[in-house]
């Protein structure tokens, strides 16, 4: 009988799988936008990019909803899967609009969400063999040892 050996769960590597997605489709779309402004196929790619984006972020708000309900994990990501959403909407219907002043800003927002949300779902590797909880209640009790000089302990 086949036994998995990770301990985590499935929902959570869907969950990356789908932010990391989200934020190469916006990078893309930053590439695309220079594209847009220098050469006659860039507005192709650009359109493309945004259905590509947007198709991603519906992507992650079905990951963070299977990583909540069935896998039991935290309703945190669906809610910023949600606003993501929201914010891409917000940004196709400007950039449908022709409106730069404000669709490129909000662009760059969105891709510094994305990168962040990927940021704080991969796994902490600074210090192997520890999980994160520990790793902070170890750094504490360091941090009291130095403060307190070794002959005047109480």
């Amino acid at each position: 009988m086949a036994t998995r050996t990770t301990s985590e769960p499935s929902g959570r590597t869907f969950l990356r799988i789908a932010i990391a997605l989200q934020t190469l489709a916006i990078f893309f779309q930053a590439t695309t936008a220079g594209l847009l402004l220098s050469t006659s196929y860039g507005e192709v790619l650009h359109s493309v990019g945004a259905r590509v984006m947007y198709g991603a972020t519906m992507l992650y708000l079905l990951a963070a909803i299977l990583a909540w309900r069935p896998g039991g994990g935290s309703p945190r990501p669906v809610l910023h899967s949600t606003g993501f959403l929201l914010l891409a909407s917000v940004q196709v219907v400007l950039g449908v609009a022709h409106r730069p002043a404000l669709h490129v800003p909000l662009g760059v927002l969105m891709f510094g969400l994305s990168v962040l949300a990927l940021g704080r779902l991969l796994p902490d590797r600074t210090r192997p063999g520890r999980a994160p909880a520990d790793q902070g209640q170890a750094d504490r009790g360091q941090a009291d040892r130095t403060a307190v000089p070794s002959g005047k302990r109480s």
